[in-house]
This record gives C-alpha cells, sequence and structure tokens, in this order.
C-alpha cells in the first residue's frame, strides 16, 4: 500500500504502460479489472482494445464506482461494473455467465479518492471518523479494532501488516488511552501514535502513524486474505495466454504474490523481477513509487 503522503495530489494510476504491454488488451477480448478505483486503467483497457473489446471492472468502494461510472459512461456496455472485492470476481463472473477471460488485472494500493476525499479515516492529514472499511457494508471499523482488541492482539496488527517495529508501545498507549474516551478519530489516533514513540525513532521520511494506518486498513478489509484468495483462484478463470497482472505496494503483498506465482504449475511467470515505476512516472506521480508488478500468464 502506497506510503502517507503530506501533500494532496490528484488521482494518477500507476504503471500504465507497462499494464499495456504486458495485459496485451485487443479488439474482441475480454478484461477483468478487479480493482477499479476511478477508472484509470478500465478506460485504458477499453482504449487500446477498441473497437469492442469488454471489460468487467470489480469495485467495493460504492464512492468509486459513483464517480468511475461518470468517468467510463462513453464505453457504453464494453464495461460491465460489478460491487464485489476482487477475492470474489470467481462468484461475479459466474453470476454474469462467463467461465474465463483473456486477462486480469488488480491493483491493490489506495486511491486519492480515499487518501484525500473518502472522510473515513484512511488518511492523518484530516481529522476524520477511523473507519477505513474500503466496503461500507462491513461491519469492523478501525475504531471499533482499536476499541476491542487486546494490547497483544493490537501489537500483532501493527508488527505483521505494518512492519511496525515499535508495535508493542504503540499498542501498549492505545491500551492506555482508549479509556475513559475511545479512539475514534484519525486525528486521534495519530496524536497517540507519536506520543507512544520516542521522539529519536520517529522515521524521517513518513509520518510516524504510517504504517500503523496500514496495518488497521489490512485488517479492516482482509487484505491480504483477500489477495491469496484471488492469487489462488485466478488460473482457472483464463484462457491459456490469457495475462494476471498484479500490482502491489507492500513487502507483504508482493512476497505473497511471488510465492504463489512460483507455486502454480499452470502459470508461466513473466516477469523474474518485479516491474518497477520509472524515474519520470515517479517525478510526475510520488506516490507510484512503492509500486511492484509482478505478470503470469496461463499456459
Amino acid at each position: 500500500m502506497e506510503p502517507e503522503e503530506q501533500e494532496e495530489s490528484v488521482h494518477c494510476s500507476v504503471l500504465p504502460a507497462e499494464i499495456l504491454h504486458y495485459l496485451a488488451p485487443r479488439s474482441g477480448g475480454l478484461y477483468v479489472d478487479g480493482t477499479l478505483g476511478l477508472g484509470g486503467h478500465t478506460e485504458a483497457i477499453l482504449r487500446h482494445s477498441a473497437p469492442d473489446g469488454r471489460v468487467i471492472a470489480f469495485e467495493w468502494d460504492e464512492d468509486a464506482i459513483a464517480r468511475s461510472r461518470v468517468r467510463l459512461q462513453p464505453f457504453g456496455d464494453r464495461l460491465t461494473i460489478v460491487r464485489r472485492n476482487f477475492a470474489e470476481i470467481g462468484a461475479g463472473l459466474a453470476e454474469l455467465g462467463v467461465e474465463q477471460v483473456d486477462g486480469i488485472l488488480i491493483d491493490i494500493g489506495l486511491s486519492s479518492l480515499q487518501l484525500d476525499l473518502g472522510g473515513r479515516g484512511f488518511s492523518f492529514r484530516h481529522d476524520e471518523p477511523l473507519d477505513m472499511r474500503m466496503d461500507t457494508r462491513r461491519e469492523v471499523t478501525a475504531a471499533s479494532l482499536l476499541a476491542t482488541c487486546t494490547e497483544e492482539e493490537l501489537a500483532d496488527i501493527f508488527f505483521y501488516y505494518g512492519d511496525e517495529k515499535q508495535a508493542r508501545p504503540i499498542a501498549r498507549e492505545i491500551v492506555r488511552s482508549r479509556f475513559p474516551e475511545k479512539i475514534i478519530s484519525s486525528g486521534q489516533l495519530a496524536v497517540v501514535v507519536a506520543k507512544a514513540i520516542p521522539r529519536r525513532f520517529h522515521p524521517e521520511k513518513i509520518h510516524v502513524a504510517t504504517k500503523v494506518f496500514q496495518a488497521l486498513r489490512i485488517a479492516v478489509n482482509g487484505e491480504l486474505e483477500n489477495l491469496a484468495r484471488i492469487l489462488d483462484d485466478a488460473p482457472s478463470l483464463l484462457r491459456s495466454g490469457a495475462r494476471f497482472c498484479v500490482i502491489s505496494f507492500h513487502s507483504l503483498e508482493d512476497r505473497l504474490v511471488k510465492r504463489k506465482f512460483r507455486e502454480q504449475g499452470d502459470m508461466e511467470i513473466l516477469t523474474s523481477k518485479p516491474v518497477m515505476p520509472t524515474a519520470a512516472e515517479i517525478a510526475t506521480n510520488y506516490r507510484a513509487r512503492s509500486a511492484r508488478l509482478r505478470v503470469a500468464a496461463r499456459k
């Protein structure tokens, strides 16, 4: 996932040229964008598969769907949007009567909509309700996790999902601070995290609470479990020769993708190392700097 930034920015889809190169969309093809977001990758695929290539796009963020519908309206019935997480691509395709497709893309990063405009506490730049649900139909929020998890459970979340070396003192401070006043806003949490870590251990390049926010988001949305599920399911959903492109932003995700690709005998790895953004792309879209693309093709 993308590290938190200090500046506002407009949304730019990462690795756009590389995605088109590896996915190789063509007219008549049927493709899945498992993470529609604000529609950047979907639009590129539709344009490069004209005149009659199709995209089935999956997205569980209702706000993102509403915004992308407006952007992608000119493509008409070449686009189908399904409100499901990418872990449910198999079930979603089955409901549409589709057995296999010509390519699948998933981009596991946050969009600028969620960071800058979401109002759900993904960012600590604004004091927002500590929600962090990508899909507001889910029950567990970041605030409810902070209110109910034990100190040990919180420390495990921060350490394993955020690689936060100060996980234990942060968890201890959260448990101490949540009574009598619950931690219910992103601003509150950022202050508590900063208080828990001695100043000499504050990172220089990112906000001290970055990894805690990242870890909570992963836990709230079951992101690693969802990724593992689609990695297992994707081969059977692809026609022979079809590509599966996965963009990740976190070492945990990238390692999972790398391991799963190696274990699957019916997939041919096309990227021996992850494809990284160019310096030129990072200069125009700083959030792209952590992106890693791995690609495999169905044999």
